[in-house]
């Protein structure tokens, strides 16, 4: 695509290697609130054609996330910094984000809800559960009883690869169609409003539910030696307070793509804003 003028903002690993792929593919590219960053401040900001924000964008208190750096940049902060008209890309975009920007006359587009990206960062999510599973289970996988809560593109792309391997895998989905796939898979299917049946069997629950599916009383049912896993964006799916009155070990393991595969989720993320920046003709 045509050579053009980016800045970068925030973020972890991903965002790191961002910032080179778009270098070497040829880009002016500025970065802030990264790991060895060259811009002081967002002087200058004002001439990208697009400004790319992290995964999550921003805090719940309102401040780009920046895991990398100490420094603190607000969402006001990089609104303020840019002219009505500029394209301002982020993941998991918040309403009160597109809210400002939208008075501002700033494009937001939210590259997480994006199909491409969705599915292929499902991937290293994927990869990286198994080996957490791996590291924490004294079983091996083949074998283990394992309950997926959810069936979208992250439990669909986990639940064939520990199948796999040889898991004993059960969906739980309240969706029919996502329980029949399931099956055509391979896989066992139950509905999710009935899975405090069916708690007292997994050695792992996994959820990817971005919903409180997990209270006492469903904790309660899980079988002596049963952990979670939390593959959920915030706020999760597990009553941890619950869990640690239960003595039930949770793991939240968010953001894994940027933890296990940081280079190949930074190339799916390149493209998926490649894609955005060619259909709005930039």
């Amino acid at each position: 695509m045509e050579r053009t003028h980016i800045w970068v903002l925030g973020g972890d690993q991903r965002q790191r290697i961002l910032a080179k792929l778009l270098r070497d593919d040829g880009h002016r590219v500025h970065t802030f609130g990264l790991e060895g960053e060259e811009q002081p401040d967002l002087e200058g900001m004002r001439q990208a054609q697009c400004v790319i924000l992290p995964l999550p964008a921003e805090k719940p208190e309102g401040w780009i996330y920046t895991p990398l750096s100490p420094v603190r940049l607000s969402v006001e902060q990089v609104l303020a910094g840019m002219e009505p008209g500029q394209l301002l890309c982020g993941g998991l975009v918040r309403d009160s984000l597109r809210e400002q920007a939208g008075k501002r006359s700033i494009p937001v587009v939210d590259y997480y809800a994006r199909e491409e990206l969705t599915l292929l960062n499902a991937i290293p999510t994927a990869e990286g559960a198994i080996q957490l599973a791996m590291e924490r289970m004294p079983t091996t996988i083949h074998n283990a009883r394992i309950w997926i809560l959810g069936f979208g593109r992250v439990g669909q792309a986990l639940g064939v690869r520990l199948h796999a391997l040889g898991a004993k895998v059960c969906i739980l989905a309240r969706n029919p169609a996502q329980r029949a796939l399931a099956v055509s898979l391979g896989l066992e299917a139950e509905p999710l409003h009935g899975m405090g049946e069916w708690l007292h069997c997994p050695h792992l629950v996994v959820n990817t539910v971005p919903a409180p599916l997990l209270g006492l009383e469903e904790l309660s049912a899980l079988r002596e030696g049963a952990w979670v896993m939390d593959l959920a964006s915030e706020p999760g799916g597990v009553d941890r307070q619950a869990a640690q009155t239960l003595e039930i070990p949770v793991v939240w393991a968010r953001g894994l793509p940027g933890k296990v595969a940081p280079h190949t989720a930074a190339e799916y993320l390149k493209d998926t804003v490649y894609h955005i920046m060619e259909e709005l003709g930039i």
